[in-house]
């Protein structure tokens, strides 16, 4: 057995929020050995104006408060989203809150944005690494007056250390912030972060996560806000409150579900979304990702580049560079001399 196979069967005997919290000790102490960059002339791509030497990221949520950043860019990620990050820090909902669902190969989670608040990231962002592209979630704060102001304070403040920043309006544990997907209030938000971005020094692309639980006018709704208000992408998908086809004990906790059995719906929601924008906004697709055929299907459907996050928790962080080398080889089989030209090409698979 590996050693990184050896701490993962610990680890999973463990809480698995105090797992979560060991796995990132781990990291940043050197304990499990990091490939450095994953790349090749076909995985080298750009997504909203960033060079990305392979299109496969880290999702938010793995590092919150953006404790790990130099070992996560060595782990080979082609880019790394930490937060979510709220202006005030939060608890979040009390524990438990995070459970893992082994025979789905999924995970369940109602943490409620809990995070350190904007200050403390924000100064471990200012000694990121420069040779990675990084970037933060924008969160709220539960008991804030005006939410949507919130998105726009954190980033007039993280901006200046960040090469991308995403809008989660669709995480499902802060009560009514999905309400915020709604056209009105959703192009009121993103006037406003556009705003505090276009008073940056420098411009930082703007990504729109969304829930995969929109019906069809609402994505319709949501393609045409993103296009009209000036978003770089969009981010498809956050987790799900779906409960479709589960068999794990802890199958009827609430929150967000996240890992394999998201795969199909988050897959779908984004081959939609490609449809209707029409190839005018990169789409960056998340949800079930645990292979590189899983990657391949979601930039097949619509996807410039994709993220994951729960398949690490049964796979580990050496599962980055194979899903990398297994994309690579999928594109090389199909003959496909970069990424961009597969991105689209099934689709129709998915409608």
């Amino acid at each position: 057995m590996s050693l990184e196979r050896l701490g993962l069967s610990l680890l999973h005997r463990l809480d698995p929020e105090t797992a979560h919290g060991l796995a990132l000790k781990g990291l940043r102490a050197g304990l499990v050995p990091l490939p450095g960059p994953v790349t090749s002339p076909r995985l080298a791509t750009s997504v909203a104006g960033l060079d990305l030497q392979n299109p496969v990221g880290l999702a938010a949520g793995f590092d919150k408060n953006a404790e790990a950043l130099a070992p996560l860019a060595r782990a080979g990620f082609g880019f790394v989203e930490v937060g979510a990050a709220t202006p005030r820090p939060q608890e979040g909902n009390p524990r438990p809150r995070l459970y893992r669902l082994a025979e789905d190969r999924a995970a369940i989670n109602r943490f409620g944005f809990n995070n350190q608040g904007v200050g403390p990231i924000v100064e471990r962002l200012s000694r990121r690494p420069e040779n990675a592209v990084i970037g933060l979630n924008l969160g709220a704060n539960k008991d804030s007056s005006d939410r949507a102001a919130d998105f726009a304070t954190v980033l007039r403040i993280a901006g200046p250390h960040l090469d991308f920043a995403t809008v989660n309006v669709s995480s499902p544990n802060t009560e009514k912030l999905r309400d915020l997907q709604g056209k009105a209030a959703l192009g009121a938000l993103l006037d406003g972060v556009i705003a505090a971005r276009d008073a940056l020094e420098r411009r930082v692309p703007v990504f729109l996560k969304i829930a995969p639980d929109l019906d069809a006018e609402g994505l319709k709704d949501v393609a045409e806000v993103a296009l009209a208000h000036g978003a770089d992408a969009i981010v498809a998908t956050n987790t799900t409150l779906s409960r479709d086809g589960l068999r794990s004990a802890h199958a009827s906790e609430t929150g967000g579900l996240s890992g394999a059995p998201l795969f199909g719906r988050s897959t779908r929601v984004l081959a939609r979304l490609s449809q209707l924008t029409g190839g005018r906004l990169p789409l960056i697709g998340v949800g079930g990702i645990a292979t590189g055929a899983d990657a391949y299907a979601k930039i097949r459907a619509g996807a410039s580049a994709v993220q994951l996050y729960t398949a690490l928790v049964y796979e580990g962080i050496g599962l980055v560079p194979r899903i990398v080398q297994e994309l690579d080889g999928l594109l090389a089989r199909d003959g496909f001399g970069s990424v961009a030209d597969a991105v689209g090409t099934g689709r129709a698979d998915w409608l």
